[in-house]
């Protein structure tokens, strides 16, 4: 099975096929898709301009697309690398025992849904990796009561999520399923409520 790189090599290869490129495309969101695969794959075609159908895409945008997604995943690798190494310091002194977002992180592992969006068509519009940063840095910081990602106030509980965890609050802006790490008790307590007056 091809890793990332080898897809992406695939992609900016002008000798091969414009169908062969796009599935290479898609099959680089396999492996990396903050957002999940299909909203991850809505957003990079909106942000470059090609018809998520379109199966011979302009090679240019194609090119363009894949540059967005790499430049994202060299955050989150990088930030991966970062938390490894916490942990094996955390280890060495005693601390076994994960956090919160430790827990978050391991549900996350490879950057597959880091920005879970549950509805594909609701994703924040910025550069992947602009959204990941702030993310991170929300990871980083004390919690707070608001998306890291957009500074959005409005957060619903939703249930039935098609990603783990399952449940969770979700930025009613920019569409993320925001990390629980990020977000004070009361926070949490306030999207539950909102989930209820939704449903009510």
């Amino acid at each position: 099975m091809a890793g990332f790189r080898s897809l992406a090599r695939q992609v900016r290869d002008p000798l091969s096929d414009m169908a062969l490129r796009r599935y290479s495309l898609r099959k680089c969101l396999e492996r990396f898709a903050p957002y999940g695969h299909r909203a991850t794959w809505d957003h990079l075609c909106s942000r470059v301009g090609i018809d998520p159908e379109d199966r011979s895409p302009d090679p240019a945008r194609l090119v363009a697309a894949l540059d967005e997604l790499e430049e994202a995943r060299a955050v989150w690798l990088a930030y991966e690398a970062q938390f490894a190494e916490r942990r094996k310091r955390e280890k060495h002194d005693g601390l076994r025992s994960p956090g919160s977002i430790d827990d978050w992180h391991r549900l996350t592992w490879g950057g597959c849904g880091v920005a879970w969006c549950d509805n594909p068509g609701v994703h924040p519009h910025e550069p992947l990796a602009e959204v990941l940063r702030r993310l991170i840095a929300g990871l980083e910081r004390e919690p707070g009561d608001c998306c890291p990602v957009c500074d959005g106030t409005q957060l619903v509980w939703k249930f039935g999520l098609a990603h783990e965890p399952s449940s969770g609050p979700v930025c009613t802006s920019c569409g993320i399923v925001v990390p629980r790490p990020v977000l004070t008790r009361s926070a949490l307590a306030e999207a539950r409520r909102a989930r209820l007056l939704v449903s009510a």
